[in-house]
């Protein structure tokens, strides 16, 4: 059986968008997974680049409201957070009996500098996202056998 994930953050428009990206890549047929935010935005344009130099394009992902999963019934066996600690009180529930888990990463909307500036930071968070979602699926895969 498939295990359900649920990403969440504030605007579905960054962290949780690249972490429902590596799941799909890392877990393989093992996993169903969706994000969502509480206040849904457009995907952030570093975002959708720093993906693309992985090879991975975001760029016609939808950005869907938490509380609309949650009317239609949704349910998931882990609900992972992806806020940063600072605003972790601001950042999405998702009631159900799933697993809560937090993950801490930086928020790129609020990145400053040049282009460039912003996208070495972007980069750092895809990557650590990236790390932490494979190990996630690592992890549960095992646990599965």
């Amino acid at each position: 059986m498939k295990k359900r994930v649920l990403f969440l953050c504030m605007h579905n428009s960054a962290r949780s968008q690249m972490a429902e990206a590596y799941l799909k890549k890392f877990g393989g047929d093992n996993f169903e997974v969706e994000s969502a935010g509480f206040k849904p935005a457009p995907i952030n344009p570093l975002v959708i680049e720093a993906l693309h130099e992985d090879g991975i394009d975001i760029s016609s992902n939808p950005t869907k409201a938490v509380f609309d999963l949650f009317k239609a019934g949704q349910i998931f066996h882990y609900v992972i957070r992806v806020c940063n600690i600072a605003a972790q009180e601001q950042c999405p529930i998702f009631p159900s009996m799933a697993e809560m888990i937090d993950w801490s990463f930086d928020d790129p909307s609020t990145f400053t500098g040049s282009h460039e500036e912003k996208m070495v930071k972007v980069r750092e968070v895809r990557e650590k996202i990236k790390a932490q979602v494979k190990m996630f699926a690592e992890q549960k895969q095992l646990s599965e056998k």
